[in-house]
């Protein structure tokens, strides 16, 4: 198989003792478009496997903001210019009668684009991933971990990372089809 029509090369390990260990030889051998399946949360993985710093915070931070100045935009409009109403001698601008509904629609935004951004970031919905042609994949989510290296790493070679993957202590390595 051509490495221009290859997803990338899977290896299966036992335990995730050793799929931290691969993942952090990988790193340190210069790999970075690689990435880790088990079947359950291994502490330390996403720092071996080189993951950046996520965005999803600052785009929270931004969809709160956004909401805030949204409801008391549209509050300071509406009482004041659109349908000014004198209630009880209060200023038109009495913006302490604004906080409940600036604060609600603030965390409104801010669940919105979390929930937005989380989905896009994370590529979903993708019902169908390369990974999914890989034999025993399916075990990735009883008892198996697996590490895949893609066919765009710029340090990709069919045959030594093939061999690099041999060598760790993996149970096999699978070419995994696009």
């Amino acid at each position: 198989m051509e490495s221009t029509r290859l997803y990338g090369l899977m290896a299966e390990f036992d335990n995730p003792a050793d799929l931290l260990a691969a993942a952090r030889a990988a790193y340190a051998e210069g790999y970075r478009k690689m990435d880790a399946y088990s079947p359950m949360p291994v502490h330390g993985l996403a720092e071996a496997l080189g993951v950046q710093k996520n965005p999803l915070p600052l785009i929270v931070l931004l969809g709160g903001l956004v909401g805030c100045l949204t409801a008391f935009g549209m509050l300071w409009a509406i009482e004041t210019i659109i349908y000014p109403l004198n209630v009880g001698g209060r200023p038109f601008n009495s913006w302490p009668a604004f906080i409940p509904i600036t604060f609600e629609t603030t965390i409104l935004f801010a669940a919105l684009a979390a929930v937005l951004g989380m989905l896009a970031l994370n590529g979903l919905p993708q019902p169908y991933h390369p990974v999914f042609n890989a034999p025993r994949f399916a075990l990735a989510t009883h008892n198996r971990f697996f590490l895949c290296i893609e066919a765009s790493d710029p340090k990709f070679d069919l045959v030594a990372t093939r061999r690099f993957l041999e060598n760790l202590p993996s149970r096999e390595v699978v070419e995994v089809a696009p």
